[in-house]
């Protein structure tokens, strides 16, 4: 099962991700294009981003032991990504709620909703 965490919850549900040992971090699925129209900015937590069509590509690239948190723009493409790294072995993954527009109305509003 995928944890659905919202922005406001993230930073609790990275605290008790951490509490294994491995560094939890973020991933952000969205295309280039969007990362330079919103972006969140790094607080207590690692950000990568690699867009969703990469991923399989790439997984060599992340560490399945990590707990991974994955962001997108409303939360559809972050829930498929974190349902495949749950599939590839990751062991926790959640989906942040409502992607980067709930952050924006949650977290940060200084981050561009588009």
């Amino acid at each position: 099962m995928i944890d659905q965490v919202s922005p406001t919850d993230l930073p609790a549900w990275l605290a008790s991700a951490s509490a294994g040992g491995a560094a939890p971090f973020v991933l952000d699925v969205r295309e280039p294009s969007e990362l330079r129209t919103a972006s969140v900015t790094p607080d207590g937590f690692e950000l990568v981003a690699i867009p969703m069509n990469e991923i399989p590509g790439r997984l060599a690239q992340l560490d399945p032991e990590r707990p991974v948190a994955c962001l997108c723009h409303h939360g559809g493409r972050s829930q498929r990504v974190a349902m495949f790294l749950a599939q590839q072995g990751f062991a926790r993954v959640a989906n942040i709620a409502g992607g980067i527009d709930a952050w924006s109305l949650e977290r940060d509003p200084s981050v561009p909703r588009y």
